[in-house]
């Protein structure tokens, strides 16, 4: 059945992190590891794309955001599986009545590319959500903090749909 316009929504999403000096943390991107890049500093794995992704989904349905649903203080949360916290809000949202029907998101960082992997990612990521999540990669181009390689930022937008009239 085809969406009413009424029945749809939209959420942004944004998420930034910093490098760590930890050498054995590990760079993850939409779930895919990046073993010879810096990690970045978070609670869970800090995986900027999969936390830009959930915070777009639920702001789209209206169910809060990732810090919300995932504390950053939960200790069962430390190390997480950020894919596995998208699904597990995907679920939420579909048991709240919404679906998911697309999610595009922007990284930006000027190392790795992430070309060779964004189709592995795409499909871990459209699997977590069951619907397309499409990713792409923009270099800071030199600027900010950004451009200083201090951290990586992302920005998700997504669609949602009611499963019934609001």
């Amino acid at each position: 059945m085809a969406a009413n316009v009424n029945d749809l929504r939209v959420g942004q999403g944004f998420d930034v992190h910093r490098y760590s000096d930890d050498p054995n943390r590990v760079l993850v991107l939409g779930g895919e590891h990046f073993p010879e890049h810096r990690g970045l500093q978070g609670h869970s794995d800090a995986d900027v794309i999969s936390h830009a992704c959930t915070d777009a989904i639920l702001l789209a349905a209206g169910l809060g955001d990732i810090g919300s649903m995932f504390p950053d203080n939960a200790p069962s949360l430390a190390g997480a599986d950020s894919v596995e916290l998208l699904k597990k809000a995907a679920m939420a949202l579909r048991d709240a009545g919404w679906r998911v029907i697309n999610v595009s998101c922007i990284v930006v960082l000027d190392d790795p590319k992430i070309a060779s992997k964004r189709e592995v990612i795409q499909k871990r990521l459209s699997k977590a959500v069951a619907a397309p999540v499409t990713v792409a990669g923009r270099r800071s181009e030199g600027v900010g903090a950004l451009g200083r390689n201090e951290g990586v930022a992302a920005w998700a937008v997504a669609l949602v749909s009611s499963e019934s009239p609001l």
